[in-house]
């Protein structure tokens, strides 16, 4: 790398006999005097320019900056010097994951990390500036897996940053910056009793709905996708392959969570009612776009349709319209005072049923890597630590076999009661 220090108080003339003489400059007095200069990597020129007094700093700042490029640490003064806000916005626009697993990223990072973060120059970011954010995130967010979320997200932008050369390293990842920790709440799942409760306190055009969240395991929105021909009457088998979800503020159709479509065991009682909902409610023809509002258009004969007929289920408007007053209708939560919403009940939302559905199967002795299948998990270490407290427990395994043993032989002249010679 050449580089020099350039003195812009003083400038070289030649006097008239010939000699080489330093006289002041224009700018001489005024500004800053030194300049470090040299070309990077790029083949453009670079500069840093530094104040009367501080021309040793300036010899060890280009010193340091060779080092840095013999290295292939090097980072461009300019890259650097653009701010979070900046990059994150431009990050977000090249994203290539589908506009349904964007848009709650982009809302994760411009309603929670910019404003806090957004002004900051990248090549500034230190770990204490993360540590701040977090605190501050603390406040405004208590749920522990949500923040945990936002994290994730504003660490891929840093992780990016790296990778393009804005900074040296992800200030994310740094061992004083302490992740906001996975939720220690664990699932307890709703008893039988509840579960029906609620079916019965839903409109009776969404009962099956209950049953196949809870027999079969569906996610809500996977339930409100799901036409006849997914549906194996005959060979005990249904086929989740797609949802309706939200995209850019219309209704989509799309596949199930993280593309996993997946066939589940189609018991004959959640069968039985799904023929007389059938009976009773016939399926309708819906038409909606696939992954995005301007995505090809999908027909499919979905089970489940709006009160009046007219389309697709919006999962917000069921939730506020019925589901939350079957769950106060069940007892499950409190009725809200007049002119008030229904409080928030996250843990009694639809996917309670996810829960219920794993707790009978791992209760009937299913293993976690069948039920993880049918639940459409990616990883079966993921179900099990989500359920693990569900399993049978080893302890009373150990009890039931020594009472087993014990009991057998409880009345043998010679048992374990029998005193021994």
């Amino acid at each position: 790398m050449a580089g020099h220090i350039q003195d812009r108080w003083y400038k070289t003339e030649t006097d008239a006999d010939g000699r080489t003489i330093r006289v002041k400059s224009d700018r001489y007095g005024t500004g800053l005097r030194y300049r470090a200069r040299y070309v990077g990597p790029d083949g453009t020129e670079k500069s840093q320019s530094f104040p009367d007094g501080q021309k040793r700093l300036a010899e060890k700042w280009l010193t340091k900056t060779k080092a840095d490029m013999d290295s292939g640490r090097y980072i461009d003064p300019k890259a650097g010097r653009i701010t979070f806000r900046q990059y994150a916005e431009k990050w977000l626009k090249s994203q290539t994951t589908d506009q349904t697993t964007r848009e709650p990223v982009g809302v994760q990072i411009r309603r929670h990390a910019i404003p806090y973060l957004g002004s900051r120059p990248l090549g500034s970011f230190k770990p204490e500036h993360i540590r701040d954010w977090l605190s501050e995130l603390e406040r405004a967010v208590p749920a522990t897996s949500y923040r945990r979320v936002i994290f994730a997200s504003v660490s891929g932008v840093f992780t990016a940053a790296v990778e393009d050369d804005h900074l040296h390293r992800n200030p994310c990842k740094a061992s004083t910056v302490h992740v906001p920790g996975p939720s220690n709440r664990r699932v307890v799942p709703w008893t039988a009793e509840r579960a029906f409760s609620v079916r019965a306190a839903l409109p009776e055009q969404y009962r099956a709905a209950v049953d196949l969240g809870g027999g079969c395991g569906l996610r809500q929105g996977e339930i409100f996708g799901l036409s006849v021909d997914a549906i194996g009457f005959d060979t005990g088998w249904l086929h989740v392959g797609c949802q309706v979800k939200v995209s850019g503020g219309k209704l989509v159709f799309g596949p199930p969570k993280r593309g996993k479509e997946r066939d589940v065991p189609l018991a004959g009682s959640v069968a039985h009612a799904l023929k007389e909902h059938m009976e009773d409610h016939p399926p309708v023809d819906v038409t909606l776009p696939w992954l995005r509002p301007d995505g090809e258009l999908i027909t499919k004969r979905l089970l489940f349709v709006r009160p009046d007929g007219g389309g697709a289920v919006r999962r917000t408007d069921f939730n506020t319209r019925f589901w939350k007053p079957a769950l106060v209708a069940a007892g499950v939560i409190p009725e809200p005072k007049p002119g008030e919403r229904h409080q928030a009940a996250r843990e009694h939302g639809m996917h309670a049923l996810r829960h219920f559905y794993a707790s009978v199967l791992l209760d009937a002795g299913e293993n976690i890597k069948a039920l993880s299948t049918y639940l459409g998990h990616t990883d079966p270490g993921f179900t099990l630590r989500v359920y693990t407290h569900l399993l049978p427990s080893s302890e009373g395994r150990s009890r039931r076999a020594v009472d087993s043993v014990f009991q057998r032989t409880a009345l043998a002249p010679d048992g374990p009661q029998t005193a021994q010679p």
